[in-house]
C-alpha cells in the first residue's frame, strides 16, 4: 500500500515508490508497532537535503535493504519542514547519541515514542567507524529482542533527562546593557578576513548567512554600547554578495559555504535565507542586494497561486546524469532544466517572506510589494481551515493535515502587519492581531489545539528553549509580532506576551548568542524605547520616502482615510493623526510619545 503518494509534501512524495513500507507521521504507524511488537523507525529530512537524497537512493530504494525494515520496523517518513515540533523532539532526543546533529535523522523509538537510539546519515557499506545502515538496523533488532529491558530503560532515562532540562524563566528581561554585552560577544566571533563567523576557534566550515544574529547586530539600540555591531552585520552581507554563495544570474544566495572564504557553495536555495537577507540588505541601505534577493523569491520561488514555495533544489538532471550544482554553475541557463521546487507553501515561511517584499517594495520596485499581497491573500485562503486556525502548509493548495506552530502564527501575523504598513490597509493588521490572539487566549502562549497530537500523548515536545538558525524559531518570530502589535498602540498584552517569551529564553540566549539572535533582537525591543514614524497623506510625497529609509521600528505611510480606520481598529498609534494643510505630515514619535508634525522632510533624520 503507498501511503505517501497524496502526501501534502514533496519529500514525502519522492518516498513512496521505495520498497520501504513508509508511513506519514501520525498515531496510526505507532499503534501498527505495538500490534507487532517492533521498534519504529523515523526517518526525517526535507525536499532540499542533498545527503537525504542520497540514502534514499543508497538504502530506501534497495530491495534487499526495505526488506529488512519491513520485517523488523514500522518506518515513518518525516518532512521536517511540515513537522517542526516532531524534528525539534527527536533532535532533542538524538542529541544523546550523536553530537553530529543534522538531516537524514535517522531515529528508532518503542512504540510508546521512547527514543532509544539515533543517528544521522549512514552509508551502505561501512566506513570505520561509521557502520553500513543494516548493521545498525541488525543491532538495533538485537538489542530489541535480546535486551528489551535494556532497550525500555535506555527510552525511559533518556525521556526524563529532557524532561528535566526544560529551562526556569529569568526573573526579567535582559537589560540593554546585558544584551549589548551579548551582542560584544558576537561581534568577538566575526572572522576578521573573510567577514561572517567562525564556526569555533580554528574558523570550521560550513558557514552559514545566520540572519537572525545579523538583525540583531543591526538593532539601533546597540550604537552607543555595542558600536562595532553594525558594522560586522554589513561586512557579512558585502562578503556574501561578492562569493559564490550569490547567485548572479537569477538572484538570490545559497544555503550555506563549504569553505571559509564564502566558497564552494552547497547550492540549494531556501526561502528563509533569502527573506532574512533582504531584510539584512534594507537595514544596510544595501537596495541593490536586498533587490538581488527579492527577484529569487518572486521570479524563482513565487507559484502560479501566489503563494511562495519552500526552497529550490541542489539537484538537476544534465545530459540525462543527476548532477549536484551544475546547473547554478553556468552562466546561459536557457538550455538547462532548473533544478525542482519543494512546492509546499509553509504558512510561517511565506510570512517572512511577505514581510520582506512588503518592505523592499516600498523601498524599491512597487511589483515586490504586489508579489507581497499576492501571497498574503494566497496563505490566507489556502492555509487556513475552516475552523479560522492555521494549517502549517499546503501543496497544490491542498491543506497539510500538520497542525500549524508558534512559527506560523508569528510569522505569518508579523508578515500581515508588515503588509499592513506598507500599503495602509488595515484588515491586514488587523488579520495579524486575530491570529495573535488565537495564541493568546487561555492566559499563556500556545497554539490552538496545542500541539502535534501524537508528541503530545507521548509525552516527547521540544524541551527548552529552540534556536534560531536559518530563521527565527517560533517563539522568536512570535514574540516579534507581538512587539509589532505593541508598537503599534493594540495593547499592552502584546508586549507582556514578548516579554514572557524573552523571559523564558534569556538565560540560554545570554549564552549563546549566536544561537539565539531572533530573541534577543525581540528582548532589545523590550529594552529600548521604540521608535515610530507614521506619515499621513500622498504616498508618494518626498517626505514618505524619506519615513522609509528612518531607522525606526514601525514605518506607515497612509491616507488620512487609512489612519482614521486604523485608530478604529484599535491601533492607538494612528489616532488623531492627520495630513496638516493637506500635505504629507509626519509624526516621529518615540516611545508613543510624538514631536510636533512636520511637512519637512530634512526633519527625519
Amino acid at each position: 500500500m503507498n501511503r505517501l503518494a497524496n502526501a501534502s509534501s514533496p519529500y514525502l512524495r519522492a518516498h513512496a515508490d521505495n520498497p520501504v513500507a513508509w508511513f506519514p507521521w501520525g498515531a496510526e504507524a505507532f499503534a501498527l508497532a505495538a500490534e507487532r511488537d517492533v521498534p519504529v523507525m523515523v526517518s526525517i529530512g526535507y525536499s532540499t537535503c542533498h545527503w537525504c537524497h542520497v540514502m534514499a537512493r543508497e538504502s530506501f530504494q534497495d530491495a534487499e535493504t526495505a526488506a529488512v525494515l519491513n520485517d523488523g520496523f514500522v518506518s515513518i517518513k518525516v518532512d521536517r519542514e511540515e513537522h517542526p515540533d516532531v524534528d525539534a523532539a527527536y533532535l532533542d532526543a538524538a542529541s544523546a547519541f550523536t553530537p553530529h546533529l543534522g538531516w537524514p535523522l535517522t531515529v528508532f523509538a518503542s512504540p510508546e515514542g521512547r527514543v532509544f537510539y539515533a543517528g544521522t546519515y549512514f552509508p551502505p557499506a561501512p566506513r570505520p567507524p561509521q557502520p553500513s545502515f543494516r548493521q545498525v538496523l541488525a543491532a538495533v533488532r538485537e538489542a530489541w529482542t535480546e535486551r528489551r529491558g535494556d532497550v525500555d530503560a535506555t527510552g525511559s532515562s533518556l525521556r526524563d533527562a529532557l524532561a528535566a532540562a526544560a529551562t526556569v524563566p529569568a526573573d526579567a528581561p535582559p537589560t540593554l546593557e546585558q544584551l549589548a554585552a551579548a551582542a560584544r560577544a558576537v561581534v568577538a566571533r566575526e572572522d576578521r578576513e573573510y567577514a561572517g563567523f567562525a564556526a569555533g576557534p580554528a574558523f570550521e566550515t560550513p558557514k552559514f548567512p545566520n540572519t537572525p544574529v545579523l538583525r540583531l547586530l543591526q538593532h539601533p539600540a546597540l550604537a552607543s554600547d555595542a558600536p562595532d555591531a553594525a558594522g560586522v552585520a554589513s561586512r557579512a552581507l558585502a562578503a556574501m554578495a561578492g562569493s559564490d554563495l550569490h547567485d548572479t544570474v537569477e538572484g538570490g544566495f545559497f544555503r550555506y559555504a563549504t569553505r571559509r572564504d564564502w566558497s564552494v557553495p552547497h547550492y540549494e536555495r531556501m526561502l528563509t535565507d533569502n527573506a532574512g537577507l533582504v531584510e539584512v540588505a534594507l537595514a544596510a541601505g544595501d537596495d541593490v542586494a536586498a533587490t538581488d534577493a527579492a527577484r529569487f523569491l518572486v521570479d524563482v520561488l513565487q507559484l502560479p497561486t501566489g503563494g511562495i514555495a519552500a526552497a529550490q533544489d541542489s539537484e538537476s538532471i544534465i545530459d540525462g546524469v543527476r548532477n549536484e550544482g551544475g546547473y547554478y554553475r553556468v552562466a546561459d541557463r536557457s538550455g538547462l532544466q532548473p533544478p525542482a521546487l519543494d512546492a509546499k507553501v509553509v504558512t510561517g515561511w511565506n510570512g517572512h517572506a511577505i514581510a520582506a517584499l512588503a518592505a523592499v517594495g516600498t523601498r524599491t520596485d512597487p511589483r515586490f510589494l504586489e508579489a507581497a499581497r499576492w501571497a498574503a491573500d494566497a496563505v490566507l485562503e489556502s492555509n487556513v481551515a475552516d475552523d479560522g486556525t492555521l494549517r502549517r502548509a499546503s501543496l497544490d493548495e491542498i491543506r497539510s493535515t500538520a497542525p500549524a506552530t508558534l512559527e506560523d502564527y508569528g510569522g505569518l501575523a508579523r508578515g500581515l502587519l508588515a503588509l499592513a504598513r506598507a500599503t495602509g490597509e488595515v484588515v491586514y493588521a488587523s488579520r495579524a492581531r486575530a491570529l495573535v490572539d488565537l495564541c493568546l487566549g487561555d492566559g499563556g502562549i500556545h497554539v490552538p489545539g496545542g500541539g502535534d497530537p501524537v508528541l503530545v500523548a507521548q509525552g516527547m515536545q521540544p524541551h527548552g528553549v529552540p534556536s534560531d538558525g536559518a530563521s527565527p524559531s517560533g517563539p522568536s518570530v512570535f514574540a516579534a509580532a507581538a512587539l509589532d502589535l505593541w508598537r503599534l498602540g493594540a495593547g499592552e498584552r502584546y508586549r507582556t506576551a514578548t516579554d514572557t517569551l524573552v523571559r523564558a529564553a534569556a538565560d540560554t540566549a545570554l549564552a549563546t548568542p549566536l544561537a539565539h539572535g531572533a530573541i534577543l533582537e525581540a528582548a532589545l525591543g523590550l529594552a529600548s524605547a521604540p521608535r515610530q514614524v507614521v506619515v499621513v497623506g500622498e504616498t508618494d510625497a518626498e517626505i514618505a520616502d524619506a519615513a522609509r529609509r528612518v531607522a525606526a521600528d514601525v514605518v506607515a505611510v497612509v491616507s488620512p482615510a487609512q489612519a482614521h480606520a486604523f485608530a478604529e481598529a484599535g491601533f492607538e498609534l494612528f489616532a488623531g493623526k492627520a495630513a496638516i494643510g493637506g500635505e504629507a505630515t509626519a509624526y516621529d514619535c518615540r516611545a508613543f510619545t510624538c514631536a510636533l508634525p512636520t511637512t519637512d522632510p530634512a526633519a527625519l533624520v
